[in-house]
């Protein structure tokens, strides 16, 4: 992989001016976990950690949102409502 490595300060700056809130705040929080781990390897991957981690409030912060419709959340989330169920139970929701 040749990927060129910015800075942290000169990546922050570049990222912040296109970015929602949202992305600001998935850019802070994983930088922070990186600092945190330096070198260490995240032992499921990187990507899976975020999933699993931002998953569960996602489904339970649009549901609550809609007022438990189920129907109505999943449309919101672009997935059918037999996806959110079943993401509903892997995440303990139901």
């Amino acid at each position: 992989m040749n990927a060129v490595r910015l800075p942290v300060t000169e990546a922050v700056r570049e990222t912040q001016s296109s970015q929602s809130a949202l992305g600001e705040c998935v850019g802070r929080t994983v930088r922070r976990y990186l600092a945190d781990i330096g070198d260490t390897e995240c032992a499921e991957g990187l990507h899976a950690l975020v999933i699993r981690e931002v998953e569960g409030p996602l489904l339970r912060e649009v549901l609550a949102f809609h007022d438990g419709n189920q129907s109505r959340a999943a449309a919101v989330l672009g997935i059918n409502r037999a996806t959110l169920r079943k993401k509903l139970a892997t995440h303990g929701l139901l």
